[in-house]
């Protein structure tokens, strides 16, 4: 018997407080075939990134599992006034192509914008969007979210404790700096977690070191000028 890869989970929504049920991807589904160096995982049917956003179809608000609880009543009146006004909630609790999936990661966007959510949620979504332009090949828009995640991760950096800015994060900032060709801007972030003693995540610092490789060799095939600590070809 074959197993469908969606099942439904009951959760209540952050604004009108009613409850619904939305798709989820089986874990057994999950398993990517291949995993872009930012994390953006590539799938042989079912897309898990696709129902990570769940979109009331009473109010149409949109979040994630990563949103605070907190819904204060500035936020609803705003949320009504700008989105809910129309009355026509989308039903994306079913399937999702990329359409819709789009779909709802944008509206999680606004909604998040509205509820000032977190910079790291907002990175999370802006990320997710890139990766969705990214599967359907559109490398400008692609590059504009990242470019707009990119902002979002530094703003977490930089405003969450010391304890947080983890070497995935800082990892990360140097891979989406390479990835917009912003190249000693990668140097520097890899260079960070390679350099940083205090820094014990053994995966993310050999990723960093393999990224740091990557990124001469991406200046080599530019043609651009190595700097001095790259020019040996060794960290």
């Amino acid at each position: 018997m074959e197993v469908d890869p969606l099942y439904q989970i009951q959760v209540v929504c952050l604004c009108c407080e009613q409850s619904y049920k939305t798709s989820r991807v089986r874990p057994s589904f999950k398993k990517a075939i291949r995993m872009d160096a930012d994390f953006c995982g590539h799938y042989k049917s079912v897309n898990p990134d696709y129902y990570v956003v769940r979109v009331c179809p009473f109010c149409g608000f949109a979040f994630t599992e990563h949103f605070s609880e907190r819904m204060t009543p500035e936020h609803r009146k705003h949320y009504y006034d700008k989105l809910g006004k129309n009355g026509i909630a989308p039903d994306l609790t079913g399937e999702r192509d990329w359409n819709r999936a789009m779909q709802s990661y944008k509206l999680a966007l606004l909604c998040a914008q509205i509820k000032e959510e977190s910079h790291r949620v907002l990175a999370g979504l802006l990320h997710h969007i890139a990766w969705l332009y990214r599967y359907a090949g559109d490398r400008e828009q692609e590059e504009r979210f990242l470019r707009y995640a990119l902002e979002a991760y530094v703003k977490v950096f930089e405003s969450e404790d010391s304890a947080l800015n983890n070497a995935r994060l800082m990892y990360l900032i140097g891979e989406l700096h390479r990835r917009l060709r912003d190249y000693s801007q990668a140097i520097f972030w890899f260079g960070r977690v390679i350099d940083d003693k205090k820094i014990m995540d053994a995966a993310m610092i050999r990723a960093c070191r393999e990224q740091w490789k990557q990124t001469r060799e991406d200046m080599l095939e530019a043609k651009l000028e190595l700097p001095d600590e790259m020019k040996k070809g060794g960290l």
